[in-house]
């Protein structure tokens, strides 16, 4: 087999996230949550796939044509950041100047972080945190924390984009890999059934998707401050 033909399979793969983009910001602005948020767990999916699936393919050797990393850093930003924001102001969890505040902080803070080049360590993990907006805004609306506790979560994590905090990568980060791998399955699992019970989700489960999100978001911190034996 000609090895291009795969390698550009693997770009239009990519490109699928786009479409499920599309989706999921028409079912936010009817208002469907639930259809939007399972939307962007399908992108997620993708998202987790694509990368591996470049690498086995070379696609920078043999797909050269399409920049993979661009295409995935603009679809990227439609799931991860534009379409969360929206739905965190739209929605009425964060009323008011609250919500002004977020979708300003999120888009904003998340456009420059995408435009730095040094976002990835060579450890997999990424420094600063990678706008992950849309798992920030899945579990709001799964728990409803309030409006004070999500603002303040949203001006912490935007902060904490630019320091030198690591956040794993749930593939590409090896250590703890053994734990972290199945973590991000659970969140992707809770999250898929807290948007598929339209949020009604017994409450233990939405304890678990917290307890993942948590593991997810301070386990690269976590490895700063236990370095690794040598």
């Amino acid at each position: 087999m000609n090895p291009k033909l795969p390698a550009y399979a693997v770009h239009l793969f990519t490109a699928t996230g786009a479409v499920f983009s599309m989706l999921a910001m028409l079912a936010a602005a009817q208002g469907a949550w639930s259809l939007m948020f399972l939307w962007l767990v399908v992108a997620l999916i993708v998202d987790g796939i694509d990368g591996p699936l470049a690498r086995r393919y070379h696609v920078t050797t043999y797909a050269a044509k399409v920049d993979g990393v661009l295409l995935d850093l603009i679809i990227d930003y439609l799931t991860y950041v534009f379409i969360p924001a929206f739905a965190l102001f739209q929605s009425g969890l964060l009323p008011g100047w609250t919500g002004w505040i977020a979708i300003i902080v999120i888009t904003f803070s998340s456009a420059l972080y995408f435009a730095d080049t040094r976002m990835k360590n060579a450890d997999g993990t990424f420094a600063g945190f990678p706008a992950c907006w849309n798992m920030v805004a899945l579990v709001v609306f799964a728990v409803e924390p309030g409006y004070w506790v999500t603002l303040v979560v949203v001006v912490g994590l935007s902060v904490a984009m630019f320091t030198p905090l690591k956040f794993v990568h749930p593939v590409r980060t090896r250590r703890w890999r053994w734990l972290t791998l199945p973590m991000a399955l659970a969140w992707v699992v809770f999250a898929g059934w807290a948007a598929w019970t339209d949020f009604a989700q017994p409450p233990w489960a939405g304890a678990a998707l917290v307890i993942a999100s948590l593991y997810l978001t301070l386990a690269g911190v976590a490895m700063q401050a236990l370095p690794a034996r040598r």
